[in-house]
């Protein structure tokens, strides 16, 4: 469908945009819509050509470094003339002198607690209230539905209750009691019947007494009893009449709750398909809705009706006898696009479409408004924007500059934004430190993004020559400098205690168990938050952060020794790329099929982010940095002669046909009714041809960036 734009103020606005800005986002702001409309434009316009030129900038510096690569071709890379050559273009900052962030007004959830952070697309209502109230979470279901809890000897589950597996859940939980709210002497597994709080204080005797820190009653009986260890919040449950299936604990608890993601990221950035102004303000309203707070979802669960809607702070009453109030949601940080795509919604002065960047800035900041006068969302009156993709320091500094604009024009004061570095492309990477001082004072989050900062890897050194497998990046030499420098970063310029240093996403829903095991290394490795694909993950989740206390962490790792831009700027080629056919098929085949099952869902469907089957059939939370790398993988390997053209297409092809069989089976899709077997016909399908396109394309893609094939093609499909 053809837009509809209204004239104002040199804009041209679609109307759906502006009907959404008018009536829904600015009344309750105290922004009349005039002066909106009028510093809007005024500042966009000085804003966009700067944009403009940063993205120039990317692409002359990209032109020097391929020719450097064409010309030192053959010839092993010496880090010593590359770090040289990259100092020489401007690539690589001088690094000034030591300094602290000096960030005011932090919300305790970012500057003092450390914990799990759920990543969820905002245009998906229902995950959106799911991640915001993930901020508490059961431990039983946490436990009961994944497999944490082993099905061994019986322990299976099911649709009826398993006293077996029931029995290791309570087994566990008493176990995570004992090693986090110790007792004086015995075991919680020993306690035979219900405690009480008499006069305020518990019967219990805990090796460290402070730990207890409130309760409830319910008709004089003890109905939670609230413990704190690292700053997390830990709510026993107790009611005699509760069964677990039938069967009654002896002590009266019925269920663990944890504290578990303390904040959470409304993301409209990777994980959504926003093509259009229709698609902007679904997303919009979606995060009006949860800064007014009246955000609702009524779906369907075993056939009956039900409302997700935002939950209220909780209640107990403390050892001293007063009543104290606990948030009851996530902190919502909100993550902008960044400065590369443009967006048809508004169209400037002299025809072109708006950086979609500086709108989203605008328009979520004005949505924040509205939770300053209730303050359910920050109690200091700060609006978080986590800001992607941005490269070296001065792209940080215009982002600075955009918010210093948007605070004009919503009559704010300085700093009330706040921003968030996502670490995630590789100049950043190298001058994360300059990055940070471009906005010392109102920085309070820097991430590590494997994915993404693989693929700019990929795509900045693309002509150096073949890059490792995908598999084997993991354990390269830059991966685990990069990992490391921005933890050293950030401990040097003083984010402990003020800001977050934050880790990357555990991608499988469904391996709990596995990521127990691993994921654990990321509050090890200093990161008082890191990303989590579920409410369930995060309840899970939280238990690490019972195990390790990351701010203690951080005061020894500051002293080890830092990370080396020399290790970070080695590049992944391949030494001797002698593989094998088999050794290259399977390569193919991986990238192919994770390319394909998510592009055809974000072309045909219009979906952003889901848990997508992989080759081997276990389901991965996908979103734009999977594709991208996978895509730059594949052009790398073309454009260097491990594989041919011919080759990759069959590949695609006979990668396609399984993508097919795995969607046709998703209940999700509703199989038949609303998914297009792209496998039908290869030259009419729309998503196959997009597919194909972001790899023999690739190299010329600006960054390695999957938006603009994707937002292109979807539009087609749309239109």
């Amino acid at each position: 469908m053809k837009e509809k734009y209204i004239k104002i103020e040199n804009l041209s606005v679609s109307e759906k945009l502006l009907n959404f800005v008018n009536k829904e986002l600015l009344p309750g702001t105290k922004i009349k819509q005039n002066a909106f409309w009028k510093g809007f434009s005024k500042y966009v316009h000085e804003l966009a050509p700067k944009n403009k030129k940063l993205l120039e900038t990317r692409e002359k510096l990209q032109k020097k470094i391929d020719d450097w690569h064409k010309e030192t071709k053959g010839k092993n890379i010496n880090i010593k003339k590359y770090t040289k050559f990259l100092k020489k273009i401007g690539y690589l900052k001088n690094v000034g002198a030591k300094f602290k962030i000096e960030t005011k007004n932090v919300d305790r959830e970012i500057s003092k607690i450390a914990g799990p952070q759920l990543v969820v697309p905002v245009m998906n209502a229902r995950y959106s209230l799911n991640a915001a109230n993930a901020r508490w979470g059961s431990l039983y279901n946490a436990l009961y539905g994944t497999d944490v809890i082993s099905e061994s000897n019986g322990a299976e589950r099911g649709k009826k209750y398993n006293y077996i597996r029931g029995e290791k859940v309570i087994k566990y939980a008493r176990k995570f009691l004992d090693e986090n709210v110790p007792l004086q002497k015995g075991s919680w597994k020993d306690i035979l019947e219900m405690p009480k709080v008499e006069k305020n204080q518990l019967n219990l005797k805990l090796k460290n007494p402070k730990q207890f820190k409130g309760y409830n009653k319910k008709l004089n009986n003890l109905s939670s009893l609230l413990f704190v260890n690292n700053n997390l919040h830990i709510d026993v449950k107790f009611d005699p009449s509760q069964t677990l299936g039938g069967l009654k604990d002896k002590a009266g608890i019925y269920d663990i709750i944890l504290e578990s993601a303390i904040t959470s990221i409304m993301d409209h950035e990777d994980s959504v398909a926003a093509v259009d102004a229709k698609e902007k303000v679904h997303g919009y309203k979606n995060w009006l809705g949860l800064m007014k707070g009246d955000l609702e979802y009524i779906g369907e669960k075993n056939g009956k009706k039900l409302l997700r809607k935002l939950n209220t702070d909780r209640e107990y009453v403390s050892s001293k006898g007063n009543k104290i109030k606990l948030h009851g949601r996530a902190l919502m940080l909100n993550r902008n696009v960044g400065h590369l795509m443009t967006n048809p919604s508004i169209l400037l002065k002299d025809g072109s479409e708006i950086p979609e960047g500086i709108m989203d800035a605008f328009i979520t900041t004005a949505a924040a408004i509205h939770d300053f006068k209730n303050k359910k969302n920050s109690r200091t009156n700060s609006f978080y924007i986590v800001k992607p993709k941005m490269h070296g320091p001065d792209e940080v500094a215009f982002t600075n500059l955009i918010f210093e604009k948007v605070e004009k024009v919503l009559n704010l004061k300085k700093y009330t934004i706040k921003i968030g570095i996502m670490d995630e492309e590789r100049r950043t990477t190298v001058n994360l430190k300059e990055c940070i001082r471009a906005v010392k004072n109102r920085v309070v989050f820097i991430n590590t993004g494997f994915l993404d900062r693989t693929g700019d890897e990929i795509h900045t050194s693309m002509e150096a020559g073949p890059m490792i497998k995908k598999g084997d990046m993991k354990s390269s030499k830059w991966i685990n400098a990069y990992e490391d420098n921005n933890v050293d970063i950030g401990l040097e310029c003083g984010f402990s205690g003020v800001g977050q240093i934050g880790k990357g996403m555990w991608a499988a829903p469904d391996k709990m168990a596995d990521m127990m095991l691993q994921k654990i290394n990321h509050p090890k490795s200093g990161a008082n938050c890191a990303w989590v694909p579920s409410p369930t993950a995060a309840t899970l989740h939280a238990i690490h952060y019972h195990q390790v206390n990351v701010f203690s962490k951080h005061k020894k790792l500051k002293n080890r020794t830092k990370a080396k831009i020399s290790e970070i700027i080695t590049i992944p080629i391949a030494d001797r790329p002698n593989w094998s056919l088999e050794e290259i098929t399977k390569e193919l085949e991986n990238n192919a099929q994770g390319i394909l099952g998510y592009v055809v869902r974000w072309i045909d469907q219009g979906v952003g982010c889901s848990k997508v089957p992989d080759i081997n059939n276990i389901g991965l939370m996908e979103d734009r940095a999977t594709l991208r790398i996978s895509s730059q993988h594949i052009a790398n390997w073309l454009h260097h002669g491990i594989c041919s053209k011919k080759q990759v297409l069959e590949t695609m092809k006979k990668m396609a046909q399984i993508v097919d069989k795995q969607n046709i089976r998703d209940p999700d899709l509703k199989g038949y009714a609303s998914y297009k077997r792209m496998s039908d016909d290869f030259g009419e399908s729309i998503a196959f041809k997009t597919a194909c396109e972001l790899v023999f394309l690739g190299r010329n893609q600006p960054s390695g960036y999957t938006e603009p094939l994707l937002h292109l093609n979807r539009l087609i499909k749309k239109n």
